[in-house]
């Protein structure tokens, strides 16, 4: 039995608020409604998360991220945010893989924000730790 709501959205089982849709990708307004045309963007298969998701899948979610940030910037839009949660840890609610997009004006008063790490360590150290070579 499919549990995922993101898969009955795109089965029709669940109703959505649909924004944009291909044959790969559907894109609807979050039920948050915290800014007006938050949308998500998903695969219609399901994939769990960004490091479950295969490269031509992510390319079409991207790219269909792409096709409405300039859709909403034509459409009168300021600026558009993207996200994407990857793991529990990180916010991710939902197991399925997706995109959020946050369309912006000019000081509408949203807040995406970090909060300052409780443990400070210098650049040079991060990076260290982090560096990835081809």
């Amino acid at each position: 039995m499919d549990t995922c709501i993101f898969c009955k959205i795109v089965k029709g089982e669940i109703p959505c608020y649909k924004i944009y849709e291909n044959k790969d990708v559907l894109a609807f307004l979050d039920i948050e409604n915290d800014v007006p045309g938050h949308t998500l963007i998903i695969p219609k298969k399901h994939l769990t998360d960004l490091d479950s998701c295969d490269e031509k899948t992510y390319q079409k979610v991207l790219s269909t991220a792409k096709k409405l940030t300039k859709h909403f910037l034509f459409l009168g839009f300021d600026g558009v945010n993207l996200v994407s949660n990857c793991k529990e840890a990180s916010g991710q609610i939902v197991q399925h893989f997706h995109i959020h997009l946050f369309p912006r004006k000019t000081n509408d008063e949203a807040k995406l924000t970090m909060q300052p790490a409780k443990q400070k360590e210098t650049l040079e150290t991060v990076a260290k730790k982090l560096r990835l070579e081809d």
